[in-house]
């Protein structure tokens, strides 16, 4: 039952959120009609929903309030193509969601511009369905609010602090450390026994003296090997020719083309400021009957692609890319390439920014995407095949309707990132840390796309375009993610949740920030929130056991014990039982981008590593030794055979007399154990030792595992 408390003084309220002191009977004398619920939601998006959704099924009172106007965040905002990872590991609510998705899909009428059976994800035996339209998609959750009776304020502002003041007047009342009350911009008050920040920004959680953090972290903060700058790694959607930078070709003193960055992109490793890039995930069709023309943006600037074209006429076509098919004849459009529809670079004050600067970098974002796509479609110094084949798409008509046909909301791909007692890592991904009290699990790629555009030089000097950023390594599987990372330090706040900003370095988050995984952290969220006010506490001390055991009961998968990559459950060798020298390529020197995968048996240590065919004479990985003392050595190497191996892997041993290169079949079976094929027998001096393995003029997958030295 909700309580209303009448006006008494506009200036009691004012003394009542300067004075946190007040007396609890004090801080009921509001200054305007306040409303009081069990849990306060702020944020309209999927983790919002599905968490109010889980209080009323608990028997909770619950608001969902937020500055969006539409329900579902990015679900419904354009991401259709769902980036589920390993669906068995989704469950509970959010699989809920994605089988009433199925069931719509399920009717004859919703199949308008295509038949169901032309549409690849559409699969009549399958539980759930992954792509959609966005419409279908908010009316879901429309339906999902309706049928449980859930009250959602819209266009409601948090009255937020401005950017960098030292006022500790906020719009989150705070005493004893609880969030009693919060305010928005058109003066509404909420006051809540527990609030959750369901928002991609973390608004609420700042607002709250949470702590947080923007930007990417340097990898000694955690142990890392993937956060901070990229430029080694950030091989893909690159430059695949090399593009002047210059207004001029070759004149540096005409200045830097519009979206190239002039400064230094940093030393890889390092952290930064800096975030990755944000689109808008636009639905296209090719339909005639269901087609809008691109627009062309008011400010339209055609100098802000010539970058694009110097590209799209060295014979780059990648604006394709991604097209990825909805039902009826539409797309989830996404970035794909060197140039594209992520406006790199741009969003850098974005996280902490008032709304009236957001407000001005997302009309910066719209006016360069819908420039890109006018771009394309109509310039004439567009090629002429790429020109004519991108004018036969254009916006959906029924979508969106009331904002253009364009996308209501941003991809947020990062924005502040909670710092609590428990911060997940690369490291718990990978599973080489253990990840304390799951409460949901995560499976998808660490994915951070690019951040920034600079100025490269190659060994004559001349400069070309680069990209910085994009990271895309699987994890080897699903993994945990911890209830200790969606609840602030107990210092700092006992009666916030926090599962969208959870407390998560600038790599895991690349993997955990999934819609899915959002809705299944949202619905734990809200069990524990139940929890705590039953039981009159803090929400960091909800008891484990019980909470684990109603999120089980209402269908979450807290364990994976299937294939961690793909097939079967396969168990490396344990380096320290192994004779000799061994030099597993965990602790190997890497040179540009390699995957771990654990797909193939009879690999040492935890994984092994695989170039991915790609970038052949670009990839490398250095194995140095510690040799004891000076002598003859059996050098051996281990790899895991396929079909799709390349025959002729270069491996050079570089031993006392010089530098030997031997190539190895790795399409057969290794002779040596299964594991192990031999290098032959090389003197080496004391110390340090090393063998390369490359994949310059290979035909095929390289792998790379281990080296082992056998004195003899």
């Amino acid at each position: 039952m909700n309580h209303r408390y009448r006006i008494v003084s506009s200036l009691l309220v004012l003394a009542l959120l300067v004075l946190p002191a007040l007396s609890p009977n004090a801080s009921r004398a509001l200054g305007a009609e306040a409303e009081e619920y069990d849990v306060v939601i702020y944020g309209c998006t999927s983790a919002g929903v599905i968490a109010a959704v889980q209080l009323k099924k608990m028997g909770k009172s619950v608001v969902v309030v937020g500055p969006d106007k539409h329900l579902g965040g990015l679900t419904a905002g354009g991401l259709g193509w769902t980036d589920s990872g390993n669906k068995s590991v989704i469950g509970g609510l959010s699989r809920e969601f994605y089988q009433r998705v199925k069931k719509h899909y399920d009717q004859p009428s919703a199949w308008r511009q295509q038949k169901s059976s032309e549409h690849s994800r559409y699969r009549p035996n399958d539980d759930a369905m992954w792509v959609f339209e966005p419409h279908v998609a908010e009316a879901t959750f429309e339906q999902l609010v309706k049928e449980y009776d859930i009250p959602v304020h819209r266009d409601q502002w948090l009255d937020r602090r401005p950017p960098g003041s030292a006022s500790k007047l906020g719009a989150a009342l705070v005493r004893d450390g609880r969030i009693e009350m919060i305010r928005m911009r058109s003066k509404r008050l909420y006051r809540g026994k527990v609030f959750i920040d369901a928002t991609y920004e973390g608004d609420l959680m700042a607002e709250a003296g949470v702590k947080y953090h923007v930007g990417r972290e340097a990898n000694s903060v955690y142990g890392e090997t993937l956060n901070g700058v990229q430029t080694a790694r950030a091989t893909k959607h690159q430059f695949n020719h090399k593009i002047d930078p210059y207004v001029v070709p070759g004149d540096p003193s005409s200045g830097l083309l519009p979206r190239v960055h002039g400064d230094s992109p940093g030393k890889d490793g390092d952290g930064d400021h800096r975030v990755q890039a944000y689109n808008y995930r636009v639905c296209m069709t090719n339909d005639p009957s269901n087609r809008v023309p691109f627009p062309k943006p008011k400010g339209y600037d055609a100098k802000q692609y010539e970058l694009l074209l110097r590209h799209l006429l060295a014979g780059s076509r990648h604006v394709f890319g991604k097209f990825d098919p909805a039902p009826n004849r539409k797309t989830d459009t996404n970035n794909h390439g060197s140039f594209s529809t992520d406006n790199i670079g741009m969003n850098y004050d974005y996280p902490e920014a008032s709304y009236e600067r957001r407000a001005e970098i997302l009309e910066g974002h719209k006016r360069y995407q819908q420039g890109y796509h006018w771009f394309l479609a109509n310039d004439p110094r567009v090629p002429e095949s790429v020109r004519t084949r991108y004018a036969t798409w254009g916006l959906a008509k029924d979508e969106f309707k009331d904002n253009g046909h364009w996308p209501h909301q941003i991809y947020v791909r990062e924005a502040r990132r909670m710092v609590s007692d428990f911060v997940i890592s690369e490291l718990h991904l990978r599973r080489i840390k253990p990840t304390p009290k799951p409460v949901g699990m995560g499976s998808y790629n660490m994915d951070s796309h690019n951040v920034q555009r600079y100025v490269a030089r190659d060994k004559d000097g001349k400069a070309y375009v680069q990209n910085e950023g994009d990271i895309q390594i699987n994890p080897g599987g699903p993994y945990p993610i911890s209830y200790e990372a969606i609840v602030p330090k107990k210092s700092q706040c006992t009666n916030l949740l926090v599962p969208v900003c959870l407390s998560s370095s600038h790599i895991a988050y690349g993997s955990i920030r999934m819609e899915p995984v959002f809705m299944i952290l949202g619905q734990s969220a809200a069990t524990a929130a139940s929890m705590a006010i039953d039981a009159k506490q803090a929400v960091q001390d909800v008891d484990y056991e019980k909470l684990s055991a109603r999120l089980l009961k209402d269908g979450q998968v807290l364990e994976y014990t299937g294939p961690r990559g793909g097939g079967r459950v396969f168990k490396g060798i344990d380096v320290k039982k192994l004779p000799g020298v061994v030099v597993d390529d965990v602790d190997a020197k890497r040179e540009n981008q390699w995957s771990e995968s654990q797909s193939v048996g009879g690999f040492v240590g935890k994984w092994y590593l695989h170039d991915n065919n790609e970038n052949k004479g670009g990839r490398s990985v250095s194995f140095v030794a510690n040799l004891p003392k000076a002598g003859a050595y059996e050098v051996r190497v281990a790899y895991t055979a396929n079909p799709n191996r390349a025959t002729n892997v270069p491996v050079t041993v570089h031993a006392a007399g010089g530098a030997v290169t031997k190539l190895v079949n790795q399409t057969k079976a290794p002779p040596i154990d299964g594991t192990w094929v031999s290098l032959g027998v090389h003197r080496f001096d004391a110390g340090k030792a090393t063998v390369v393995i490359g994949n310059k003029g290979t035909d095929g997958h390289v792998i790379a595992d281990a080296v082992q030295w056998l004195p003899k």
